[in-house]
């Protein structure tokens, strides 16, 4: 499976579609040699790569009713509507391990989309480069403005990666692949709307001229490479996978009932999708 990328899109809970997705993949043994993800898609990327079937389940919805994992009360003790010290050190170090020897020993190259607060730029980081830094930059691809903080880390200050790369499809191709599977948390049809609050986030982040840009231009971003994917869907370089229906789930659902319906759902449109994929893999 030489050359072929998987593209993970975030999206907050709803990345609980993209782990049904991968749940099926790892069912299926279905390692791709090359994975790019940002915020949610890295997070269930993670434990794909170690191959820990039912772990991203367990580590959302499992939890989601937890006030250390998403609450009005996380963001103000910490500033961050996701309690990241307990996404990203009490469920992997405790109570969901974590198997870091397996992910650090895959062959597999992951690449982790960060956006830089001062420039506007992605940054990608690889694990290879990162290793034991890997689960700090995790976490700054899922640090959402305004409901969480920056990772500062070499330097520079970092925000959620699907910020400026939000299907990171572009990242794939430069790094050589020429077949690319992208899964993506929102149906066919979908488009992101304006934000038209640029004088909001200049309040918030004076500092930041780079984020305010990407912030006010986050709609043309998305919707441009949503009609890439179109494009490259239809020319037979990449396959996609995406929600069948409607989502009905938020960036910060709690609801599990709906949780649980749309990790079946990916896991369903996978399956629905398996014999149409290994035929494109082949071919």
């Amino acid at each position: 499976m030489e050359g072929i990328g998987l593209v993970l899109e975030g999206g907050g809970m709803r990345g609980v579609y993209t782990a049904g997705v991968l749940e099926y993949f790892m069912e299926q043994d279905l390692y791709f040699p090359y994975v790019v993800g940002v915020s949610a898609g890295a997070c269930n990327a993670v434990s794909y790569i170690s191959k820990q079937p039912g772990r991203n389940k367990k580590v959302t919805i499992d939890y989601i009713g937890d006030h250390r994992y998403l609450s009005y009360r996380n963001l103000l003790r910490h500033k961050s509507i996701f309690g990241m010290d307990f996404i990203f050190n009490e469920l992997p170090n405790k109570l969901v391990p974590f198997d870091y020897d397996a992910f650090y020993r895959s062959p597999q190259q992951f690449a982790i989309g960060t956006t830089d607060a001062h420039t506007g730029e992605p940054v990608y980081y690889t694990k290879h480069q990162l290793d034991q830094q890997t689960m700090p930059i995790v976490q700054a691809s899922s640090s959402l403005p305004f409901v969480a903080q920056p990772i500062h880390y070499d330097g520079r200050t970092l925000f959620d990666g699907g910020l400026v790369d939000p299907i990171p499809v572009k990242k794939s191709v430069a790094d050589g692949n020429r077949k690319h599977i992208i899964v993506l948390t929102k149906e066919m049809g979908y488009r992101k709307t304006p934000f038209k609050q640029r004088w909001l986030a200049k309040s918030f982040y004076p500092k930041y001229d780079g984020l305010v840009d990407v912030l006010v231009n986050r709609s043309e971003i998305y919707n441009g490479t949503l009609e890439l994917v179109r494009q490259m869907e239809a020319d037979g370089s990449a396959i996609v996978i995406r929600p069948s229906s409607k989502v009905l789930v938020g960036r910060m659902e709690k609801n599990p009932k709906k949780l649980e319906v749309l990790h079946e759902l990916g896991y369903q449109d996978a399956k629905r999708m398996g014999s149409q994929l290994k035929d494109w893999l082949i071919n």
